[in-house]
């Protein structure tokens, strides 16, 4: 979702003398859910493909740094693009600083201050030997210059995530949704609240994920749930012998289009991840966010987003809160216009 854009700007930019080439580095290793999203955001054929599968943090980081390094070796470019938060992020931008390669971090300076993260680690370590710093929102310049960035690598471009929503909301006005598995399910519920949960925080422990289970079921007896299941997710669910109710319809996971023409509509939605957290709050739709924190603070200082926890409680309680009437009304931050692939290309021309 991220890459997306920003090749279409540089592809935008043909005859500049701009080269990119893309290496699927193999970490989110499920099939089905990566080929979906390649194929929905139409992002051409890696021209690497690593297959650094699955493992502990050391083994999957390693092996992308080996791996990597041999791409490096072999192609010597000028400057390794690396986005967001995930082992792929610390790996690549690592290899490339030891071997000289300059590295641009599109989504840089982003802080949750919360080390029990494994993202929180890589945005770190990843900023502590990046070049070019293309910054999403404020919060992030200051996180960056109170860590001794200097001023002139700080970029604030705003977000290729929002680039890349604005992109495909135009083409979901010409899609036959018909194609989709859940648009019988979405015209028949009416109303209904869109999930999606997978960070190990909330999944890999069975008290928490049961506490969040029981609050989940109980919110569907008011509102269903549609819940495309993260593999992850749907693995320790069945390891625990959680039950989820028959109001939350469970799905496989879907692509990046059918997921934006259920949430979009969502009377609300619930999440672990990052990226909603930002998109609903350009949309203007209610977003709980069932997590302690979150290293996108704009989204709740002036954005549609709440963090609840993961306690049944604080769960219940916020959602409960908002069915009353009681919601953030929200705006869009700066530069969430559909033009930070644009900028961020037109950075790395002219230096």
């Amino acid at each position: 979702m991220k890459i997306a854009p920003i090749i279409r700007a540089i592809r935008a930019k043909s005859g500049s003398g701009l080269e990119y080439k893309i290496v699927h580095t193999g970490q989110h290793y499920d099939y089905e859910m990566s080929q979906t999203f390649f194929d929905d955001l139409e992002i051409p054929k890696p021209d690497y493909f690593l297959d650094a599968g699955s493992g502990s943090h050391a083994e999957q980081t390693a092996k992308i740094m080996v791996e990597f390094e041999k791409v490096c070796m072999n192609d010597r470019p000028d400057i390794v693009a690396v986005v967001g938060d995930v082992n792929s992020t610390l790996a690549c931008s690592i290899v490339a600083k030891k071997l000289i390669i300059k590295v641009a971090h599109v989504e840089a300076g982003l802080r949750s201050f919360d080390l029990t993260m494994p993202e929180e680690i890589n945005r770190m370590v990843t900023d502590a030997v990046t070049d070019y710093y293309f910054v999403t929102e404020k919060s992030g310049i200051d996180n960056l210059k109170k860590e001794g960035v200097p001023d002139k690598k700080i970029y604030f471009v705003g977000h290729v995530m929002i680039d890349n929503l604005l992109f495909q909301m135009e083409k979901l006005k010409t899609e036959d949704i018909s194609v989709f598995e859940t648009a019988e399910l979405k015209q028949e519920l009416g109303d209904y609240i869109f999930l999606t949960m997978h960070r190990p925080s909330n999944v890999d422990d069975k008290d928490t994920l049961l506490g969040i289970v029981n609050a989940l079921n109980r919110i569907s007896e008011q509102t269903p749930i549609i819940f495309p299941v993260h593999p992850r997710t749907e693995k320790m669910l069945a390891s625990f012998n959680i039950n989820l109710s028959k109001n939350i319809h469970q799905f496989k996971p879907l692509g990046f289009k059918e997921a934006l023409f259920l949430w979009k509509d969502a009377v609300c939605v619930i999440t672990d991840s990052g990226g909603l957290q930002e998109e609903t709050t350009v949309l203007g739709i209610p977003c709980f966010t069932i997590r302690e924190n979150t290293e996108r603070p704009v989204t709740v200082e002036i954005g549609t987003n709440t963090v609840v926890g993961n306690s049944e409680h604080n769960i219940v309680e916020a959602f409960n809160h908002f069915r009353s009437g009681k919601r953030n009304k929200g705006k869009v931050p700066e530069f969430w216009d559909g033009k930070a692939s644009e900028r961020i290309v037109n950075i790395l021309l002219d230096n």
